[in-house]
């Protein structure tokens, strides 16, 4: 039988987890999906806040186990975290994204997240998991290049006087939807207990070809379909297909914002599970709930800081700025990898403004630019340490 002291201990724990939940929903993941739709008035603060609560509890049940489970065991090597430790890193990222949510600057939450465990995982006596973190490295410092990068050429191309946007839009919202119906979800079957809309049908044997030809097909009719869908409601109203594609890619990133900011709510749990015999289905539901209610309470202030303080963004520009995010969104979520959907998204806007500046459109805030690198830089850095030293110290007085 488990210990009163010990239930008790994984109580706080668990409340540590919702508190950091509530800090992410009302921060990163509740923020920034919605930003750059709300910056093109094609939604507002509020329904924002509200929709983006409801798709970021899917995400995070659906697609949540991944990044769950590496912030849970994959970045310390040779040691298992404690209640006390989880206790101790989520409070230190909790604080540290709550005070960026108050102040008006968006804290990058997988910055803290990992800079916390990190740290609390070497005091607790623990080996650096180099492996992982060059993954992670990898990623972080990729980001911005790749998402920038990429909505800076989309942008030019949306902006092309000799690609109508009837035509472009359309296209666009095929690879897109190529995407999505390569996906993984929780509830579709699968080899390795997840499985994707293009793998379940081509097991079907609906299309008789080699499993990698028919995956293909499936991803290539769909995405057709998507682009002939999205191309008569052009036809129809432009600027209101463009409204609804930008929302429709507003709702994924959130989506896809659950399935990985959960796992930095509730991964520190993950090595207590097995003690409580809770499944980690039902954690990542708690999870949910609580990047839920941190999106209704607190994320439009948030919103409001990224759509109107760091750019001036347009339909075409915002439509730029998701599409990199979504993808770079699902590859972290895919390889397990915790990543900021602030710098996710933060990159991609300045890479859509850019293209707008340089054709006399609305420019990016450096100094806002500014101060947010230095906050998360600042935000991993201040969190190692806090979590080091906040551990070093409680263990010491436990001892």
């Amino acid at each position: 039988m488990v210990a009163t002291a010990t239930i008790a201990t994984f109580v706080v724990a668990a409340l540590a987890s919702l508190f950091m939940a509530w800090s992410i929903g009302a921060g990163s993941s509740g923020s920034t999906p919605f930003a750059a739709a709300v910056g093109a008035n094609a939604i507002s603060v509020m329904r924002a806040g509200f929709v983006v609560g409801v798709l970021g509890f899917l995400g995070a049940v659906l697609q949540g186990a991944n990044v769950t489970e590496a912030v849970g065991t994959e970045l310390i090597a040779g040691a298992t975290l404690t209640a006390t430790a989880a206790i101790v890193a989520l409070l230190v990222a909790a604080v540290l994204v709550a005070i960026g949510v108050f102040a008006g600057y968006p804290i990058a939450t997988a910055f803290t997240v990992t800079g916390a465990v990190v740290g609390v995982g070497l005091a607790l006596g623990g080996d650096p998991a180099w492996a992982k973190y060059r993954e992670i490295g990898t990623l972080w410092v990729l980001t911005p290049f790749v998402g920038g990068g990429i909505a800076y050429a989309t942008a030019r191309l949306l902006r092309n006087e000799g690609v109508p946007e009837r035509v472009a839009v359309p296209l666009l919202a095929g690879i897109v939807g190529g995407i999505v119906t390569n996906i993984e979800f929780a509830v579709l079957p699968g080899p390795d207990g997840s499985g994707s809309i293009a793998g379940a049908v081509a097991r079907t044997g609906v299309v008789p070809a080699s499993p990698l030809a028919a995956r293909l097909a499936v991803t290539v009719a769909l995405s057709a379909v998507v682009v002939a869908a999205l191309a008569a409601e052009m036809r129809n109203n432009a600027a209101r297909g463009q409204r609804r594609f930008l929302l429709v890619l507003g709702g994924l990133v959130a989506f896809s914002a659950g399935g990985s900011q959960v796992g930095l709510a509730i991964g520190p749990l993950v090595p207590l599970l097995g003690e409580f015999a809770v499944p980690l289905p039902a954690v990542l539901a708690g999870g949910g709930l609580g990047l839920l209610a941190g999106s209704w309470t607190g994320a439009p202030r948030m919103i409001k800081a990224l759509a109107q303080d760091y750019s001036s963004l347009g339909p075409r520009r915002s439509i730029a700025a998701m599409i990199p995010s979504f993808a770079i969104a699902q590859t972290a979520v895919a390889f397990g990898i915790p990543v900021s959907f602030n710098e996710i998204i933060v990159s991609a806007i300045i890479g859509s403004g850019y293209a707008a500046a340089n054709e006399g459109g609305g420019g990016v805030s450096a100094s806002k630019m500014g101060y947010t690198v230095l906050a998360w830089l600042g935000s991993l850095a201040l969190a190692f340490g806090l979590g080091y030293g906040a551990f070093t110290a409680i263990d010491s007085l436990l001892g």
